[in-house]
């Protein structure tokens, strides 16, 4: 993996910064990155030095300090937030680029989940704060990862073997990665506006153990390819929470807080959870559901198997919500919503504008993920249906 590390850098700083624009000089950039992870902060920080930018490097420990943080910890240092330095921090910085690097998937099993969701409730604040300056187009940010031995055992693979797959699912093993990004994202591009064009008023998607229809809501708009996530294959919106109803499954397993959940089962009325299931992690999953507004849709989203150079299972969201395999994947969010997919001006709307329209707001933003066969169908203004999506495949 070392041999890609220049390419993978500079396809984060000088790219998937500033939309797809890259890092520009002057600019004051935050890298967060695992210690496990050393020689790929090396490698960034050069990329922005050559960009002309202002590195802010953060090295942060693994091999167990999360897990002595909660159960050492008391409820008053679970909830402490350092307002001041945390603002100073968000108001400085232009971009912020984050590396996924887990060395054990399941670092936090058995601590009480009511205190890893007070931590996530306590830090809050940083992510309205982060949200709002991106909204006014002042931030930017990116999420990568770094291959270790414990996520490619838990994929089932030799670490050499995940190392390929993220060098694959990346273009790092083409000569100009950057060039391959910017044709997908052109692709990603044209499915926006294909759907935007369309003036879905609500989709409804079938397969096995799925019966779910999600309302799109007004004034929104398809996102996808604009660098937030290396790699990025989905398109997605934000639905109005108030319209979903039925039933899904999720076939993938979801990894969060140092927990993993398998074999959810989700069924909605009147737009919120009201049961609820798991095989394994159910107490936490209900933990989840309970921070505020945390039982509500805040994401939709579809990947076409055609766009996408993922094709086994990862163990990590990032890349198991771009999967292509053989029917593509849908995964939805609970909890907080993306701005973004308002129509309009997004630096101008109310936070209470945003409500009346149903989007959701909550501390929590959990993507879930299902890769099985299914049927998108789009009701349209006027009531015509069109099927969008099939087989993991888009039909616009």
């Amino acid at each position: 993996m070392r041999k890609y590390l220049p390419k993978y850098a500079d396809l984060i700083v000088k790219f998937a910064l500033n939309s797809g624009k890259g890092l520009k000089k002057g600019e004051v950039v935050i890298v967060v990155v695992p210690d496990v992870a050393k020689p790929f902060l090396f490698e960034l920080q050069r990329a922005i030095l050559e960009s002309g930018g202002h590195p802010i490097l953060r090295l942060v420990p693994t091999g167990g300090f999360d897990r002595q943080t909660y159960e050492l910890s008391s409820e008053e240092q679970l909830k402490f937030f350092p307002k001041e330095y945390k603002k100073a921090l968000i108001d400085t910085i232009d971009h912020q680029i984050g590396i996924l690097a887990e060395t054990d998937l399941e670092e936090l099993k058995g601590i009480d989940p009511k205190k890893i969701m007070m931590s996530t409730i306590a830090r809050k604040k940083t992510r309205e704060w982060l949200f709002d300056k991106e909204y006014k187009g002042k931030l930017t940010w990116s999420l990568a990862l770094y291959p270790t031995e414990a996520q490619a055992r838990e994929s089932g693979m030799s670490l050499e073997e995940y190392s390929q797959e993220v060098i694959k699912a990346c273009y790092l093993d083409k000569k100009d990665p950057i060039k391959e990004w910017k044709r997908i994202f052109r692709e990603l591009g044209r499915t926006q506006r294909a759907l935007d064009k369309l003036g879905i008023e609500r989709l409804h998607i079938k397969g096995e153990k799925i019966d779910l229809t999600v309302k799109i809501g007004e004034k929104r708009k398809w996102l996808g390819g604009k660098g937030r996530n290396i790699p990025s294959y989905e398109v997605f919106t934000t639905p109005d929470w108030r319209g979903t109803e039925g039933y899904i499954y999720f076939n993938e397993p979801l990894y969060t807080s140092g927990n993993k959940i398998e074999g959810i089962y989700l069924e909605f009325k009147k737009g919120k959870v009201v049961k609820f299931d798991a095989k394994k992690g159910k107490k936490f999953l209900k933990k989840l559901l309970e921070v505020e507004n945390a039982n509500k849709l805040g994401e939709f989203s579809l990947t076409d198997k055609n766009f996408s150079r993922v094709t086994k299972f990862m163990a990590n969201t990032l890349y198991d919500e771009n999967v292509g395999g053989k029917y593509g994947n849908m995964h939805v969010a609970l909890g907080t919503s993306y701005r973004e997919a308002y129509s309009r001006d997004v630096a101008k709307v109310s936070k209470t504008e945003l409500k009346k329209l149903g989007f959701n707001e909550s501390p929590k933003h959990q993507d879930i993920i299902n890769t099985q066969r299914k049927t998108v169908t789009a009701t349209l203004k006027g009531g015509r249906t069109k099927v969008i999506y099939e087989d993991g495949e888009f039909l616009v």
